[in-house]
């Protein structure tokens, strides 16, 4: 876990303007027993993806930082949302950047007690890619295709997927009639240039990465499968608990965060640089300049969690065999998103009667 501090170039400061107003309008309930007031520290998880680019601009350019203010932040990086969940009900992080499905699990299987998703990041930037010679689902009987991590949001569209198309598929491996591999995405590359597996379900730059270093072509995009090709990839979320007894932290990193994602779309042509700088400070390696503009074309930031999605993205988890059918009653609180955006002058989202807006 690295601490993170702003950087002086190129920060917003819309969301330092707004967060004296908006903190005046905060009224989260918490006990006696809670520590009143902005937390000392929040920590923060996030994936070296570009699907988390609000992430890794916002600690980039301060953002993050500036809008926390005096709340340290520090930060760790996830290769998958399962795991990241796993980290936020030890208690290792207060908040995170994931997928939908490993935030609709936890969320289900704690009987609404574990999380709350606060914003929405990204949309978009999904695939399936395979070797040349698979062209069409027919061919993919007796293959191997490799997905995150088992119940991540990107393993659960391609069981679903398969399943449209007629394969069986196992959660336990070894049965179905084509066989998942949960694996890393970055072993999945290595898999894939070796002929060891036959295609991946992944989200970007890993889609790119495949395409432009390995060889592979994309057979399914997921905006295909979905209306108007809007379909959540990345949502902000925080433990309950944290929410509850630091309302005002979380406030403030709802507007760093809306902060990081209107750069984005104000600052196209500089997205890629700053993406790479976060990335060369977590791994020591910056992404090719292709595969970052293409990885780039496919994805939308975003700070609506298209959450009408969510009972859609629950059904396939039950159908599938890696989530359990619940309630998503309050899975959302949209409350402090909302405040940031009314303040600016822009339109309220909606949580599609999951929580509160």
């Amino acid at each position: 876990m690295s601490a993170r501090t702003a950087r002086p170039a190129g920060r917003l400061l819309l969301a330092a303007a707004l967060i004296p107003v908006l903190l005046g309008g905060c009224s989260v309930s918490r006990s006696a027993a809670e520590p009143a007031g902005p937390a000392a520290e929040l920590r923060l998880g996030y994936f070296d993806n570009v699907t988390h680019a609000p992430a890794l601009v916002g600690l980039d350019q301060g953002l993050l930082a500036d809008a926390l203010g005096d709340t340290t932040l520090t930060t760790q990086v996830f290769s998958a949302g399962p795991a990241a969940i796993e980290a936020l009900s030890a208690g290792a992080i207060d908040a995170a950047y994931l997928g939908p499905n490993p935030a609709v699990n936890s969320f289900v299987q704690s009987a609404g007690q574990s999380v709350r998703i606060v914003a929405g990041a990204t949309s978009g930037g999904a695939a399936l890619v395979v070797r040349p010679g698979i062209t069409d689902a027919s061919d993919l009987a007796g293959t191997t295709i490799a997905s995150p991590q088992l119940g991540n949001t990107q393993d659960v569209a391609l069981r679903s997927w398969l399943g449209e198309q007629g394969y069986s598929t196992s959660t336990t491996g070894g049965d179905g009639d084509v066989d998942i591999a949960p694996t890393d995405n970055a072993q999945a590359l290595t898999l894939f240039q070796s002929g060891k597996i036959d295609g991946a379900w992944l989200p970007e730059p890993w889609v790119s990465r495949f395409i432009l270093e390995a060889g592979a072509t994309v057979l399914v995009d997921e905006a295909s499968l979905w209306p108007d090709g809007a379909f959540p990839t990345t949502v902000l979320v925080v433990g309950a608990d944290f929410l509850a007894a630091h309302p005002e932290t979380v406030q403030a990193l709802v507007a760093g965060h809306t902060a990081s994602v209107d750069w984005l779309t104000a600052n196209p042509d500089q997205a890629a640089a700053a993406i790479n700088r976060t990335l060369v400070a977590d791994t020591g390696t910056p992404l090719p300049d292709a595969v970052l503009a293409r990885a780039l074309t496919g994805v939308t930031f975003t700070t609506d969690p298209l959450a009408a999605a969510f009972p859609l993205l629950l059904q396939a988890g039950v159908d599938v065999g890696t989530a359990k059918t619940g309630s998503l009653d309050g899975l959302f609180d949209l409350a402090p998103l909302n405040r940031v955006l009314t303040a600016a002058g822009g339109q309220p989202v909606a949580a599609a009667g999951l929580g509160t807006e």
